[in-house]
């Protein structure tokens, strides 16, 4: 680009040609206003100059080249100043009005308090009147006793159980988060800077000479007047997050010089994303609980039906007639005779078996259809000797 028509373009504030990038370049390029008035001087040796002192010639011819470059630069910065700061003090505000109109938050923290004050019953603090904010955080840290449940996913089954209102709580504190990224001390040099640029451009106007040719446009396009209102407003949208924020500091009771926003909001933004995360937790657990239920309860039916088809396989055919003739022959060969009874007695612990060994043999098989038989009766219980016995008698 040639030389004059950037000169041109700084007289006329023509930003179409001066973009950001070219106005900070030329401010960390040029020489002070000395070494240009040097170059000024020169003008009748330009064709032997080099290029960066044919540039610094032409430039020089500019009267306060730097202050207007400054102003240049921060016309072109100041929408995007204003549109970093505002929703930053727009944020914090909006996060302190949804704190101290949210019922189901402050339901919460009542139902915190209640159960804090439960466990830490009989001792200085079993009667306490509020707590930190700090502490919702700390709520993850107290486990049970088996250490698989923390107070946190307590306190969010209690809540999805008895106080399901207030599980949507987060829905009423949507700015919070985005609060807890602010830093008012940024916000505040930020606006310190801003308030010193605009008085200074202010002063540099006020003592400005008189446009040098119709191309000098700079009083007029320097929008001072626009700048100051829009500062203005933002200076009032400040202070009033500020105000909030130290009506929050009552509401809450803590120092709002000591706690920063950004500290306050980013415990609660913790808190809400933990309180979401113990309530997914939560369900998950019960997901896994409940399948292990269903699998325990399939094992165990399964179990139960491999027991009776073992049993079912296990009944006497009755139509094998020569097996269980034989079975029964047997058994009224050794009744009829007394060689069923003629068995020595063993140790006092085996005094509780039934009959001898072939009965025993012989009515295990036979319990499981003897009820079927129709010449037989049977009779439970009675004593011989000191056995338990079951007497068989034809009807």
């Amino acid at each position: 680009m040639p030389y004059e028509d950037i000169k041109n373009a700084v007289l006329q504030v023509n930003e179409k040609v001066l973009t950001e990038s070219l106005v900070q370049n030329l401010i960390k390029q040029l020489p002070g206003p000395e070494q240009l008035n040097v170059l000024a001087e020169m003008k009748d040796e330009y064709d032997d100059l080099a290029e960066a002192e044919q540039f610094g010639v032409v430039m020089s011819g500019v009267k306060r080249l730097m202050p207007r470059l400054q102003a240049i630069q921060f016309r072109l910065q100041f929408e995007e100043q204003l549109n970093n700061i505002k929703p930053d003090v727009v944020a914090v505000t909006a996060a302190c009005e949804e704190l101290r109109k949210s019922e189901k938050f402050a339901q919460l923290l009542q139902i915190i308090l209640l159960v804090g004050n439960y466990m830490n019953a009989g001792s200085r603090n079993g009667s306490a009147f509020g707590f930190s904010i700090s502490y919702l955080c700390k709520l993850r840290d107290t486990k049970s006793t088996d250490l698989k449940q923390t107070l946190l996913h307590f306190l969010a089954e209690v809540c999805q159980e008895q106080h399901a209102e207030i599980m949507d709580f987060p829905k009423e504190l949507i700015h919070v988060e985005k609060a807890s990224r602010v830093s008012a001390e940024t916000i505040q040099k930020n606006l310190e800077l801003m308030g010193r640029q605009i008085k200074n451009l202010q002063k540099d106007l006020e003592t400005f000479p008189p446009a040098q040719n119709e191309n000098d446009q700079f009083v007029e396009k320097i929008f001072v007047s626009h700048a100051q209102e829009q500062y203005e407003k933002l200076d009032m949208l400040h202070k009033n997050m500020e105000k909030q924020y130290a009506d929050l500091g009552e509401y809450f009771v803590f120092d709002p010089r000591k706690i920063s926003v950004e500290e306050f909001f980013g415990d609660l933004s913790n808190f809400k994303n933990m309180f979401q995360q113990a309530v997914t937790e939560n369900q998950k657990r019960k997901e896994a609980e409940e399948k292990i239920k269903r699998a325990k309860l399939a094992r165990e039916k399964a179990e139960k039906e491999k027991e009776e088809k073992q049993k079912r396989s296990q009944l006497p055919n009755m139509d094998a007639e020569g097996d269980e003739t034989g079975i029964m022959d047997g058994l009224l060969e050794a009744l009829q005779s007394g060689a069923a009874f003629r068995r020595k007695r063993g140790p006092r612990q085996a005094a509780a078996v039934c009959v001898t060994s072939m009965l025993d043999a012989s009515l295990t098989r036979l319990c499981h259809f003897c009820f079927t038989l129709p010449q037989f009766r049977v009779f439970h219980g009675g004593l011989f000797g000191s056995q338990a016995v079951v007497y068989l008698q034809p009807l």
